[in-house]
């Protein structure tokens, strides 16, 4: 009988899950195992260490989070605004921004992580820059506009305030329409 072993990507799977919950100190190998109902003695079939993991976490999410979102705006096609509303959905989405701000986190604490999130971060506002120049010819305020809608983006989930009779959707739907008009 052929034995069954939890596949990698399972466990990168579950490495996000945690590092989402409970930052990098979260990612342990027993919890892991624990989590995915098998022994820990599986994980050395698939990586040579944590920091193996972490760094496959590191990649999985980078892959995610900048090529698998703009291969998906770009196959649905659409204008400018309609293709980066969809970039900050599917980027910013419920299951990516969790991880996404856990790894901002951890970048304030390893410099290696830091240069891959500068390096996502990048990826991301260059996309952003592209669809904003198709309705803005000053770079200036491109650029501008690219850093309010990236700002707006990761803070939209951290602050918690009102805003009168308008709901943050409509508030947000103002800010994405600003950013689209020439």
């Amino acid at each position: 009988m052929a034995v069954v072993r939890t596949p990698r990507a399972r466990w990168i799977e579950e490495g996000l899950r945690a590092l989402s919950q409970g930052g990098p100190a979260a990612v342990r190998i027993e919890s892991l195992a624990k989590r995915l109902g098998v022994s820990k003695g599986g994980f050395y079939g698939h990586f040579d260490d944590r920091s193996a993991l972490l760094e496959e976490m590191l990649d999985v999410w980078e892959h995610r989070s900048t090529a698998e979102v703009i291969e998906g705006v770009e196959r649905k096609g659409g204008d400018a605004m309609t293709k980066g509303r969809r970039a900050a959905a599917l980027t910013f989405s419920d299951e990516l921004l969790t991880i996404d701000l856990a790894v901002r986190d951890w970048a304030r604490h390893e410099r290696p992580v830091a240069d891959r999130l500068r390096r996502v971060d990048e990826r991301r506002m260059d996309y952003l820059r592209s669809l904003l120049a198709e309705s803005c010819t000053d770079e200036g305020e491109v650029e501008a506009r690219c850093l309010i809608a990236f700002s707006v983006a990761i803070g939209n989930r951290l602050i918690d305030v009102d805003h009168g009779a308008r709901s943050r959707a409509e508030v947000l739907d103002s800010i994405s329409g600003w950013l689209f008009t020439p």
